[in-house]
């Protein structure tokens, strides 16, 4: 299911940073916002708006994990894999998110309502296991508890609904 954009829009956002090298980050960060990622084809209209060739446009995005270059779900599951986490039973959640979802790390459900991350740290040890829905934490999580949290946003009236 591909999308289809307006991409005129990228143009406007270029024309607000006054099409300056220097606000490559900050365009790639609107841009990235308006579709969720950043197509190639918005990639290639920032490349001649700022006049930055296309390869360091890709050496940036590639750098920074906050942004995606393939459509993404509409909610994100971060699954922490600290220490903490890993000794009180993260790979449990995790392999439960995967077999829930169907999908493994750094993947997106094919109805496009998921996408799965793996994070070195959430920073909540105390509630070790940690799991992320968006920017809500599920901590002290049982594997058990995993289904239900995911139905809560399949389910219409769901908190990432």
């Amino acid at each position: 299911m591909k999308q289809v954009h307006d991409f005129s829009k990228v143009e406007e956002i270029i024309q607000g940073y006054g099409k300056e090298e220097a606000s490559l980050i900050p365009v790639l960060q609107e841009v990235q916002g308006l579709f969720g990622y950043l197509p190639k084809e918005a990639l290639v209209k920032i490349s001649k708006g700022l006049k930055v060739p296309l390869s360091r446009i890709y050496g940036v995005v590639t750098f920074y994990s906050q942004f995606y270059l393939t459509q993404r779900g509409k909610h994100t599951v971060r699954v922490c894999r600290g220490t903490a986490c890993h000794v009180r039973g993260g790979k449990s959640v995790l392999n439960v998110v995967k077999d829930s979802l169907g999908i493994d790390d750094g993947d997106t459900t094919t109805d496009f309502q998921f996408s799965l991350e793996t994070v070195a740290c959430l920073g909540t040890c105390f509630l070790a296991p940690v799991m992320m829905v968006d920017r809500t934490y599920y901590g002290k999580l049982v594997a058990q508890k995993v289904p239900a949290i995911l139905h809560q946003y399949k389910r219409k009236g769901g908190q990432g609904e």
